[in-house]
Order: C-alpha cells, then structure tokens, then sequence
C-alpha cells in the first residue's frame, strides 16, 4: 500500500529528488487524490491513461475505481522505485514514456474512445493541451491538473485577455469545466502558483457547426489555421491579420489586393465587421469565418 505523507522522505530513502526538467511537483495528500478521482467521474468499467504516475499518489485510489490503469511515466528513477517495490495495484500496466510521443491512434486502436487522467507537469501543459487537441477524435475525457493560468485561459470568455487559441482550438471540439482548486501547499515541492483540476468533455464539444458533425470530424478544414493566423498579431483587425494569411494568393497569383478583398467578404458574409480584433470573436464566429473561406477557395472561381 502506497503511504501518503510521506512525499519526501520517500524520495530521500530511495535516492530521487523532484526533478526540474520535467516539472514534477507531487501530491501529498491522500484525501486529495481521492477527490480528484471522484471529480473525473469514471466508472468501473473504464480503462484510463494516467499521465504522471509519480509516487502512486493518484494511481492507487485511480486503481480501485476503473478496471485497467495505463501508468505513463517519464522518470526512470520512479519506474525503477515502482519496480523494486512493487507498490502499484495489479491492473496498473506501468509505461516508461514522454506521453508527448506516445502514439495515441495505436492507444486507441487497442482499447477504443480514451480517457485521461493527469496530474501534469507544468513544463508540458501547453503542448499536452495541443496534443489533445490534435487527437479529439480519439478521446472521451481528460481530468488534468494545470496551473491556474493554463486552467483560466481554457475557459475564458471572448473579450478577456485569456481569451486566445488554445480557448478557440479546444472549445471546438471539448467542453471545459473547472473541478477543483489545489494550493500550493498540497505538493512537494510547492509549486508558486495555485492548481486547478479541470474535466474536458470531448463528447460534449462547447459550441457546434451548422451542418456539420464532429463524430465525423467535420470542422471546416482551414479553421486551425485561420484561429492561429488571427492571433499571430491580436492587436491587429481580423481584417489585416487573416489577409495576411493570403488564404487567396495561391489562386489569384499573388494579387494582394484581390486577396485582401476576397478576405473581407468572407469575414462580412459571416456577419463580423472587417475591423473587430480576434480576441473579440467567438468561436462559432471563427468556425463560420473559416467555413466560407474554405468555401471560396474550394469553389474554384477565383480568378484575378
């Protein structure tokens, strides 16, 4: 049985150390990891990717309320301590791996939709999030500890300064919800900031497209892309930003005055002003947006 509270003479005893290159900051608490189990709302049936074994300090309890555990852990220290002791429950498959390279599709081909839980390093929380991303055809949920300013940014609203790609990318494919709030004080080594536990819902994305299916992953193909160019320069209009992007240049041979015209029809047909900053577009408004640019270009009348 993994023993709480004792985070860092465990450590000590088997020669570790909390490592800064991977931003590991451990649980402490017992009560705390059952509550973030509780928040992730699985069932016995569920088999979980857990990334971030750590100590055990949410696989054990993580164990005992789904029927199969996929440990991901990149230290080889704590894959090493797991492995002397055999300390982890018996349905815990313990993986030496950067779940960053892990290769989700095979995951998925093996046990279907998945579902994450992950008390995630700080130092992977944003390309984790992309990673997710990426993959939200492969995915049911993801429980995942963030620091607070990752957490904020994921659900802000339009008009905010955390309001950005990540918010758009993700709300159109996941809904987001804000579970719990952890202190510093609940890890070794404290971290300076607040966490806060979030469940992404990918079964239940935050908005839909008219007409389209995200079962089908039918999201207006250009619609990353457009998200990413408009934020490029936030301060900028909509209108400056997405000609800037030259989503006509290739068909109109470089004619950017055509171009940029051709990319204020888009943004008027989608009911925006030409001059509205992207941090003020709400995400079905980027998913209209990028639809009708999809549209132009696809309709292959374009001509200089």
């Amino acid at each position: 049985m993994h023993k709480y509270g004792y985070t860092r003479a465990t450590l000590k005893n088997q020669g570790l150390a909390p490592k800064k290159r991977f931003g590991q900051n451990f649980l402490v608490y017992k009560s705390t990891a059952e509550s973030i189990v509780r928040s992730a709302r699985l069932s016995k049936n569920d088999t979980v990717i857990e990334v971030g074994v750590g100590l055990g300090a949410l696989t054990v309890p993580l164990a005992r309320a789904v029927h199969y555990v996929y440990g991901y852990e990149i230290d080889s220290g704590i894959i090493r301590l797991h492995k002397e002791k055999g300390d982890l429950p018996a349905n815990v498959n313990l993986i030496h791996n950067d779940i960053l390279k892990a290769d989700l599709k095979e995951l998925h081909n093996e046990i279907g939709d998945l579902i994450i839980l992950a008390n995630l390093p700080y130092s992977i929380s944003n390309p984790f999030i992309f990673k997710l991303i990426d993959n939200h055809t492969l995915l049911s949920t993801a429980t995942v500890m963030l620091q607070k300013e990752v957490a904020d940014r994921l659900v802000a609203r339009p008009g905010t300064k955390e309001y950005g790609i990540p918010t758009i990318l993700l709300g159109a494919c996941a809904s987001v919800e804000k579970l719990l709030t952890l202190k510093p004080s609940e890890f070794h080594p404290r971290p300076k900031i607040d966490s806060i536990v979030v469940r992404i819902d990918f079964n239940s994305p935050a908005v839909s497209f008219p007409g389209n299916s995200l079962e089908n992953d039918i999201l207006p193909p250009l619609f990353p892309r457009v998200v990413r160019i408009a934020f490029s320069q936030r301060r900028k209009t909509v209108l400056n930003t997405l000609s800037g992007g030259g989503f006509f240049l290739k068909q109109l041979k470089g004619d950017g005055r055509k171009n940029k015209e051709l990319t204020r029809q888009a943004i008027e047909e989608a009911g925006l002003n030409p001059s509205i900053r992207p941090e003020c577009i709400t995400i079905e408004e980027f998913m209209r947006v990028s639809g009708i640019i999809t549209k132009l270009i696809s309709g292959g009348d374009i001509s200089a």
